[in-house]
């Protein structure tokens, strides 16, 4: 396959993944469709919280294993309740700065399994006091609008109810001359085209690692599927795959370390975990052997499945690869393709690495 076919075959993953519906808790849809996926390099299953799992073919069962995760869930929103003009009220699934939301589009599953375009509300300036105009948006103040006239109408003919999921409506956008990706999701869809891509281009080589995938759920509330995924691989390492906040359209120059363009980053620290010394700069030193451009990056917040994986059973060397996103949390991100590429790239170079003897080295190393 040619570097172009490469390409386009990527773009093809990443719009599936990204257009697709599925916030935390409802990622039922999405899940079906990464088994499909999946379902070419290996046995695929899905568990009861709707976790997807590969076991790559040619896994021996008597050598260290790597588990690779990155999760399916997007951050969405819940209806809380309809009022008696056919308006819902609704919930953050995950977190959201609460003024991104007004006077977006936005798509709510009814109880037939269509999704249905809607407007998240925002008062007309006309009817607003000064008091209004000046006060901070607030969540109990958003509604979604699909257009009925009443709560009656919204049950019979919209067959909206009560609890039903809401995600973006977004569609991907790839500009292949500045190679600039804008789309929903990639939080962490583009972890996800990572993980599948990763997975695909090794699916001929002769490994000297056994590897299970995991695409989890729910890791915008809490990394919970990555808790059930981590208990059955029972894993000997992990390398988790992210769409991460850039933060390079702020800040003062020295304190960014997730700028577009320059790789992905790979975190020494955020408010979920200390990565592992050793698999950090086992990985570092491979980038750097293979010319793999990285960012590092020390984090006062945020979290990743990492923070949950790395706590489980005797304790788990993992490293996060992340590709950079622009304006994460929101109804659009904005990433490099170039960074999509690299990520991938160096998570292949380290599967192709990893041994019992390396596993060993990066255990017994504490550099930095």
């Amino acid at each position: 396959m040619t570097s172009k076919e490469l390409r386009a075959k990527l773009v093809d993953t990443v719009r599936i993944f990204s257009e697709a519906n599925g916030p935390a808790g409802f990622e039922h849809e999405l899940a079906q469709t990464a088994g499909e996926i999946l379902q070419p390099f290996g046995e695929t299953y899905l568990d009861n919280l709707q976790n997807v799992y590969l076991e790559r073919e040619g896994n021996k069962h008597d050598r260290v294993l790597v588990q690779l995760d990155a999760h399916l869930d997007e951050v969405g929103l819940i209806v809380q309740s309809v009022s008696p003009q056919g308006l819902l009220r609704i919930l953050p699934l995950g977190s959201w700065v609460t003024s991104n939301v007004p006077s977006h589009r936005f798509r709510v599953r009814n109880s037939e399994g269509e999704w249905i375009p809607a407007l998240a509300t925002s008062k007309p300036p006309h009817y607003m006091s000064e008091a209004e105009r000046s006060k901070p948006v607030d969540f109990s103040a958003i509604q979604l609008d699909v257009g009925a006239r009443s709560a009656e109408e919204l049950r019979d003919k919209f067959k909206i109810r009560v609890a039903a999921p809401v995600v973006p409506d977004v569609d991907l956008f790839f500009d292949i001359e500045n190679d600039v990706l804008i789309g929903k999701a990639f939080d962490c869809r583009l972890g996800c085209t990572a993980l599948v891509e990763t997975v695909s281009r090794l699916a001929t080589e002769e490994l000297a690692c056994d590897v299970i995938a995991s695409l989890s759920t729910q890791e915008e509330v809490g990394g919970r599927g990555a808790e059930v995924a981590t208990r059955m691989i029972s894993p000997d390492l992990a390398i988790v795959f992210e769409g991460t906040p850039a933060d390079d359209t702020f800040g003062s120059p020295d304190s960014q370390q997730t700028v577009l363009g320059e790789g992905p980053m790979l975190r020494h620290m955020d408010r979920s975990m200390i990565t592992h010394p050793g698999f950090q700069r086992y990985a570092l030193d491979l980038a750097a052997e293979k010319e793999i451009p990285v960012q590092e990056a020390v984090r006062s917040g945020g979290g990743t499945n990492g923070g949950v994986i790395h706590k489980m059973a005797a304790g788990i060397p993992t490293i996060v690869l992340g590709v950079p996103v622009r304006y994460i949390h929101t109804p659009y991100g904005i990433a490099k393709m170039h960074d999509l590429e690299k990520t991938i790239e160096l998570a292949v170079a380290l599967l192709k690495t990893i041994s019992d003897e390396s596993y060993e080295k990066i255990l017994a190393s504490e550099n930095i």
